[in-house]
């Protein structure tokens, strides 16, 4: 995420925190220290440190079920309303999702009976009257806040914890799809509630939390139908293979030339042979021809082979590869002659999405005999682009 900054690295997974953050903590502590001076000031600060420490381990306990299944958590994010949590993919089973889902508020169940047990064993651990800009009153406002956190979370609003639970329940005896769907309108409905909520008695942090709801909730439901839509393409069927590209010997004039000459801006680079080496980007050799001469080499500016997906891969993988190296543009090659194949971009894979939702609208059903369609005077069979039938009809 763009203006956030890494802390830590924990058990695999990046801790960040965005700026916006340190803005949050900037408005508590003046707002204390101008109310209630120095010590309230940094008693505040303290307390959103520790309400955010324990954020982040309600986010490692979605991490660490999920990683039980399998999937891989890149990053977490600490935002002014709390933290986010970049899985690689979605548990597949709704037990799964289930388990994970719950896993975040669990922490924060327990995390609140530590701290009821260390304060029963002070004496009047709860003040008659709860200030943050008491220090004795850290630990007690701590407890309470980590159950509101659980309850909260667990409030069946898509695609916060509650949303997720009750996503898995759906799915449980419907389509995952039509279960997402459900999930993320009663979000939505509920984040226009809260906003609503918010406005009426003057809280910004939960009209923030339901614009983060209401847009969560519809990014979350299209990239739902999005994998349902492109669920069995194989990338060899949506690749591109129509392309230019550019030799190891090629100099930036040359990849310049070929930048104007046509719509393309990234050019993979191959040998004589047709073996991937590596692709070179349009902002890299923009970069390059402000800094370097002309005859400076592709080879010294081109991203290596590591992003090069197979071409027995999913679209789907595609998609999660594109989203994990943050390029617009991946090659597709054959491993074992490492030859490249096409490349896949993210527009023509939105491309793609468009032709097959025209198509499912168009026939009601996936589109599997006759017909073709032209793009740019090329005719490509329409079946091709929808995912193979699986079992007898």
């Amino acid at each position: 995420m763009k203006w956030s900054f890494r802390i830590a690295k924990i058990a695999g997974t990046e801790v960040r925190v965005h700026a916006t953050f340190f803005l949050l903590l900037f408005w508590v502590g003046m707002s204390f220290l101008l109310s209630g001076g120095t010590t309230a000031a940094i008693t505040s600060i303290v307390f959103i440190c520790a309400l955010f420490l324990c954020v982040l381990l309600h986010e490692f306990g979605h991490v660490l079920t999920a990683k039980r299944f399998g999937i891989e958590t890149p990053d977490i994010t600490l935002l002014p309303i709390g933290g986010l949590a970049r899985m690689k993919s979605m548990p597949k089973r709704p037990s799964q999702e289930l388990v994970v889902a719950l896993a975040g508020p669990a922490v924060n169940l327990v995390i609140a009976l530590l701290l009821f047990a260390i304060l029963g064993r002070t004496p009047h651990p709860f003040p008659a009257e709860f200030k943050l800009d008491e220090p004795g009153a850290l630990l007690p406002h701590l407890a309470v806040l980590n159950i509101w956190l659980a309850l909260f979370n667990l409030i069946p609003a898509f695609p916060m914890d509650g949303g997720r639970v009750l996503r898995a329940l759906l799915a449980s005896f419907m389509d995952h799809g039509r279960a997402t769907n459900i999930a993320a309108r009663i979000g939505q409905a509920l984040a226009i509630v809260g906003g609503f909520v918010g406005f009426s008695i003057g809280h910004p942090i939960l009209i923030l939390i339901a614009i983060f709801i209401y847009f969560g909730a519809a990014q979350e439901n299209a990239a739902s139908m999005m994998r349902e839509a492109l669920d069995g393409v194989s990338i060899r069927r949506a690749m591109l293979t129509e392309f230019a590209t550019l030799e190891p010997d090629a100099t930036i004039a040359d990849a310049a030339n070929a930048l104007i000459a046509g719509s393309q801006q990234h050019f993979p680079v191959v040998d004589a042979t047709q073996g991937y080496r590596g692709t070179v980007l349009r902002n890299d050799l923009i970069a390059a021809l402000a800094q370097r001469d002309l005859d400076y080499p592709v080879s010294k500016i081109m991203h290596p082979t590591k992003d090069a997906l197979c071409a027995e891969a999913s679209i789907i993988e595609a998609l999660e590869a594109l989203n994990e190296s943050g390029s617009p543009m991946l090659p597709v090659i054959d491993r074992k002659r490492n030859r490249l194949e096409g490349v896949v971009t993210v527009e023509n894979v939105a491309e793609l999405m468009m032709v097959m939702s025209a198509l499912r609208r168009h026939s009601g059903k996936p589109h599997r005999k006759g017909g073709s369609l032209l793009r740019d005077g090329v005719e490509f069979d329409s079946a091709a682009l929808l995912p193979e039938e699986k079992g007898d009809h």
